[in-house]
């Protein structure tokens, strides 16, 4: 694809994006009126004139608290999480070459979920749930790639093999944690935090996640065009003079924080680093350079698309990976269907 074409379909992407986060702010079950909104937002913004009294007539401040400290910081959360599940797995299905491969390869999920049960058997506040699942999350990594070094056979398919050891033995762990978590509170909230949600998101986990999503997308996409090299195989990466280990460790050490700091704060979410990237391109071809800013762009639609969806189409708020299941499981059937050489 050429770049003038690429950069069109970005920019129209982005602008969809603007539309749909300016549509979100306007559901809720307090007034879903897109004047308030934008009344509201205006007002911040500077743009209306206060009137005599110094505030605008039209100015309402239960809204105004409604979307700046309710349904903004969800919805850039919610954003920020499908961006780095998306690019987590574009990453990894690249330098791994294989499109089956999600961001919980080494075991980020079943971390995070141990570390928030662990956290949630103990009595802690949100905060340090949030702290502990993305600890527990960083641990999976670290014992999915200590695995390929004690044994000192370091290839990729170590590396995929020790993920699932890893992931089969946390998830005995988590299920020995239900069993002796009490069935009406703590049970209860384990469950539902694996299910996926943002409900409890404040202004704080914004501030929490943009630095590792903005310090790790940059990273991988100014290696973005290593990874096309990787693709290819070692012998040809190493023909032309890359270091593979220390690309292929940079490349994995931030696709984990980036999934760990997304499940610390959301819970386990399905389907979206598994779809999103085959979506991305599917759109425009296998050039990793596009495929990074695409995926992050179509992840962050996506994900803010089932979110919204989440919280307006029930009176009980909906877990996220229900939703993200119904909608991925027929997408992901549709990209086989399209893309048939990747099964054979």
């Amino acid at each position: 694809m050429d770049n003038s074409r690429f950069r069109r379909q970005l920019i129209l992407l982005l602008a969809l994006l603007i539309i749909v986060m300016f549509v979100s702010l306007s559901m809720g079950r307090y007034s879903n009126s897109p004047l308030k909104v934008l009344n509201a937002l205006w007002y911040r913004i500077g743009l209306k004139q206060s009137t005599g009294a110094g505030m605008d007539s039209g100015f309402d401040p239960v809204m105004d608290s409604i979307v700046f400290y309710v349904r903004l910081p969800r919805i850039i959360v919610s954003m920020l999480v499908g961006a780095m599940l998306s690019l987590s797995g574009a990453v990894y299905q690249g330098v791994f070459k294989n499109p089956l491969i999600s961001p919980d390869l080494l075991g980020v999920s079943s971390g995070a979920s141990v570390g928030a049960a662990l956290a949630i058997i103990m009595g802690a506040s949100l905060a340090q749930r949030q702290i502990i699942a993305f600890l527990g999350g960083l641990l999976a990594v670290y014992l999915s790639t200590s695995i390929p070094r004690i044994f000192k056979h370091r290839s990729n398919m170590m590396l995929v093999l020790s993920g699932i050891i890893v992931s089969g033995f946390l998830s005995s762990i988590l299920a020995i944690m239900k069993f002796v978590a009490e069935e009406q509170t703590e049970l209860s909230s384990i469950v539902f935090w694996q299910m996926g949600s943002m409900a409890k998101v404040l202004g704080k986990e914004v501030i929490a996640i943009i630095p590792v999503f903005v310090i790790c997308t940059t990273i991988l996409w100014l290696l973005s065009w290593r990874i096309n090299i990787l693709s290819f195989g070692d012998l040809e990466a190493k023909s032309l003079g890359v270091n593979i280990n220390q690309i292929r460790g940079i490349i994995i050490i931030c696709a984990s924080l980036l999934t760990a700091s997304s499940v610390s704060i959301s819970g386990t979410v399905g389907w979206v680093g598994l779809v999103i990237p085959h979506l991305s391109r599917l759109a425009i071809g296998m050039d990793n350079t596009k495929v990074v800013p695409m995926t992050v762009a179509m992840g962050a639609l996506f994900m803010l698309v089932i979110d919204t969806l989440a919280r307006t189409v029930s009176t009980v708020e909906i877990p996220l990976s229900i939703l993200t299941g119904f909608v991925g499981a027929p997408l992901f059937a549709y990209l086989l269907y399209k893309q048939k050489t990747m099964v054979q």
